[in-house]
């Protein structure tokens, strides 16, 4: 069974650090914390190929993003400008954000 807590969240922007995509940066468009993966904005482009529908009466081949596996994803530090581990910080009002390890630039506006 996987652990359902993810290191990043849907509309964060991340960097690819395994696989053919290593090196590519993109925002998170979907999470999926119960198969620990994540959908990568222009990352893992797949050709899938459809059949005619009414909203696509031509069928044919169309290119995606195909879901990578969260452990092959870093969070981005713009101020870094790399990929970074993330640790948790507690603010003076309570409320709980993520911060780069390195800068401590938060994430979590």
């Amino acid at each position: 069974m996987a652990n359902n807590k993810l290191h990043v969240k849907k509309g964060d922007t991340v960097v690819v650090i395994a696989g053919k995509d290593k090196g590519k940066k993109g925002k998170i468009l979907q999470a999926m914390p119960a198969k620990s993966r994540v959908v990568v904005e222009g990352v893992n482009i797949i050709k899938k190929h459809t059949r005619p529908t009414q909203k696509m009466p031509q069928g044919g081949i169309v290119e995606k993003e195909a879901p990578v596996h969260v452990s092959n994803v870093m969070p981005f530090c713009p101020k870094c400008g790399k990929g970074v581990r993330i640790s948790k910080k507690e603010l003076a009002d309570g409320k709980k954000v993520r911060n780069c390890h390195r800068c401590g630039e938060v994430f979590d506006k």
